[in-house]
């Protein structure tokens, strides 16, 4: 099995790496001075589960991908919709992309069976897209169902430095057939990613998963962003673990109303994330590095959600208006410099 990583970041790299170690034959595409030390060295990771140093081929083209029977896609969600049309004129027949983006993905109302009780009826169906994460539908029709698979995934990575990468904790990749069915397909990928020392273990509800990670995105990310603090200094005030919990709250009620069972109790989900400790979110890593921040996807997703079910969401949509604003005058910043 062939897989090509598009978008080796921090994420992406760690993966290819992993596949790499496991006998995966692998493409890491990426660019710049990343690119340039993972073609020449390697990628080295730096692991409390141990170091290790993987070389899979490393290119910076997207043609890489024509070839691939499998496509894990680790770029940001606001990179989707201009790249989305040549990358659906590059897949191979039959090939897989795996979609490994924070928050709502651009698939989610695709193939859904309306829980009993739940909005999904009123929101999904053919053409149906969330402007904030897929907007005037080009991801949807740009790429053919038949590639999807969706992935949720539950680690946290650094980039120390070119090339180096620093894998703080986790690696569950929960996959998941928008659809909900088992296929073979999954299972082979699976069992690549455990070679590699991952685990992939394939969800029938794999939504579920989705916002059981969205919920800490939604809170934890903005804030730290905004704050400046780790995941462990969140709790270092009283009010802010408050703040979050109100945040998570709001998201839950979104979630019940699309028929989602969350798989642990939030307040698990919370403590966890918390307990994390010295660890920068993607967003605050983002923030520090000048890039654009990844706010629709998420928060922006949920006060569009809300506004569709009439929902209130105080507290995200504040934060939601915080960050964006924040995110504004950083690239105003940058383009001015």
């Amino acid at each position: 099995m062939k897989f090509a990583v598009l978008g080796a970041g921090a994420i992406g790299a760690y993966v290819g790496a992993a596949l790499t170690r496991g006998g995966s034959d692998v493409t890491l595409i990426a660019r710049g001075g990343h690119m340039s030390a993972m073609a020449a060295h390697g990628v080295r990771v730096l692991s409390p589960r141990g170091d290790f140093t993987a070389k899979p081929a490393v290119t910076d083209q997207l043609e890489a991908v024509a070839d691939a029977d499998v496509v894990f896609v680790a770029l940001k969600a606001y990179s989707l919709p201009d790249i989305a049309p040549r990358l659906g004129r590059l897949l191979a027949p039959g090939a897989a992309a795996i979609w490994a983006q924070n928050g709502i993905p651009w698939w989610y109302f695709q193939s859904a069976a309306p829980p009993a009780g739940s909005a999904l009826a009123g929101l999904g169906g053919p053409g149906f897209a969330l402007e904030s994460v897929d907007p005037g539908g080009i991801i949807a029709s740009s790429i053919s169902p038949e590639h999807n698979v969706g992935c949720v995934v539950f680690c946290s990575t650094e980039i120390i430095e070119p090339g180096v990468i620093k894998h703080v904790e986790g690696t569950r990749f929960s996959l998941g057939e928008p659809d909900g069915s088992e296929s073979e397909r999954l299972k082979l990928i699976s069992a690549a990613f455990a070679a590699g020392g991952l685990r992939a273990p394939v969800e029938a509800r794999l939504r579920d998963q989705i916002w059981l990670k969205l919920v800490g995105n939604v809170a934890f990310n903005p804030i730290t962003a905004l704050t400046g603090a780790t995941l462990g200094q969140l709790r270092s005030i009283t009010e802010m673990p408050d703040l979050l919990r109100a945040m998570f709250s709001e998201c839950a009620e979104v979630a019940a109303r699309l028929g989602v069972t969350f798989p642990v109790p939030l307040d698990r989900r919370l403590e966890a994330g918390l307990a994390v400790g010295d660890h920068k979110t993607s967003m605050l890593q983002d923030l520090e590095a000048g890039k654009r921040l990844e706010l629709d996807c998420m928060t922006g997703a949920i006060v569009e959600l809300a506004e569709r079910l009439d929902i209130q969401v105080p507290h995200v949509s504040t934060v939601h208006a915080c960050a964006k604003l924040l995110d504004r005058l950083t690239q105003d910043s940058r383009s001015a410099q």
